[in-house]
């Protein structure tokens, strides 16, 4: 009897072991997504997602699905205006990774003129990251951003007709051609 309740008691315990290591391998992950992130690492994003990813901003009620090579065409993008994501707070519950995070680049430091901080849960399935979900902005003032947006997409419609439309276009040609608009805007303003 005595035999059987060890058993039972290191049977648990080692179960319990390997759902805190799941548990902190989904951390561990979400860090590291963020440091591809941080970092442009077009390797490094495709071993960490699903075939593909939900990406929500549950303020604009707005929900788009990439495959793998879309993300990857994204994160070009956004490695053109030389980002920088810094993790402010993370934890793990219940299987999802609740992040804190703020962002600055060249884009939203002209857009927004400080960094963006948002809250953010990414989900998993069978350890990939299949969706990533900003639930609430810290820091985010809508009214700045438009205004320098407005201002933005009206000198180019009377100075550079061609450039209309560069700001939707995430390519990584239309983040190069977004930034040359950028420099032209603030060299002739």
């Amino acid at each position: 009897m005595y035999r059987v309740l060890v058993m039972v008691l290191l049977l648990v315990g080692f179960m319990s072991c390997q759902s805190s290591e799941k548990e902190v391998g989904k951390l561990d992950m979400a860090k590291q997504y963020y440091k591809v992130l941080d970092n442009s690492d077009e390797s490094g994003i495709v071993s960490l997602l699903s075939d593909s990813i939900v990406v929500r901003e549950n303020e604009d009620d707005y929900e788009e699905v990439f495959s793998k090579k879309e993300y990857v065409e994204w994160l070009r993008w956004d490695s053109v205006f030389d980002p920088t994501y810094t993790i402010l707070d993370i934890e793990n519950k219940d299987g999802v990774v609740k992040a804190k995070l703020s962002k600055i680049d060249k884009r939203i430091l002209f857009l927004h003129e400080e960094p963006m901080v948002w809250n953010e849960l990414v989900r998993f399935d069978k350890n990939k990251i299949v969706k990533v979900e900003r639930i609430k902005y810290d820091v985010f003032n809508v009214d700045k951003f438009l205004k320098n947006r407005e201002g933005f997409l009206k000198w180019i419609d009377e100075n550079k007709p061609e450039l209309n439309g560069i700001i939707n276009v995430q390519t990584k040609p239309g983040g190069i051609a977004y930034l040359k608009a950028i420099e032209l805007y603030k060299n002739n303003k």
